[in-house]
């Protein structure tokens, strides 16, 4: 049974891939981590599992760099039928190895919960078939309460887990509220502006910021 923790975002660039490596930072020491991204578009300007290798400096054993690489920074769906294939959930499912060598999992989705992979399947069809707990990015400025708040409620409608929400930029304590109080959902976190943002700075924060009662262990285990 696979392990671990998918992050997804309240949409594009709401701070998936840090969050991302700042689980890495916070848990890698209690328990054998890996970091996965399935799907990534835009390939040629962006590579999340490049920069989560930066940001957190682990060794390759840490990193599984498989999964679908398109040129176009597009939606999957989009980048897809341009590059003349199609995205299953099942294909993506079929990278994952065989055997987990007890290893947990940190695996970072694509734009948000709805994201179209095909003509029928979701982003979120593909965290239903890997069952995993989901933790939420989300900025802290204007708009992130509703933005959130549909995130959280789309993943609960399809029976998913929502291990809590981390938020970036900088601190907004009403909407740290209201989105804990409206979605009944705790804050893990909430990540400042880095400068620099490297690994020494996010491991920095997220080992005294990050969870800090640790009620993501439950599903690191």
């Amino acid at each position: 049974m696979l392990r671990g923790l998918f992050v997804t975002g309240t949409d594009t660039g709401a701070g998936k891939t840090v969050t991302a490596a700042a689980l890495l930072h916070r848990y890698s020491d209690g328990v054998p981590l890996r970091y996965w991204k399935p799907v990534q578009t835009g390939i040629e300007q962006d590579d999340d599992t490049a920069e989560v290798r930066r940001l957190t400096a682990k060794r390759e054993e840490s990193i599984f760099a498989e999964g679908i690489r398109l040129r176009n920074p597009v939606s999957p769906h989009l980048a897809a039928s341009q590059a003349g294939l199609q995205i299953t959930v099942q294909a993506l499912t079929r990278f994952l190895p065989a055997d987990h060598d007890g290893a947990k999992w940190i695996i970072e989705g694509a734009g948000g919960v709805l994201v179209p992979l095909n003509e029928c399947e979701l982003m979120v069809d593909l965290m239903r078939a890997l069952s995993l707990p989901v933790v939420v990015a989300a900025r802290s400025g204007l708009g992130t309460i509703n933005h959130t708040l549909l995130t959280v409620e789309a993943l609960r409608s399809r029976s998913l887990t929502v291990a809590g929400v981390v938020m970036s930029g900088e601190k907004n304590g009403p909407n740290r509220n209201a989105i804990e109080h409206y979605g009944r959902v705790p804050v893990l976190g909430e990540i400042p502006v880095l400068a620099p943002l490297d690994a020494v700075t996010l491991g920095r924060w997220a080992s005294a910021e990050l969870d800090r009662d640790g009620s993501l262990w439950e599903f690191l285990r």
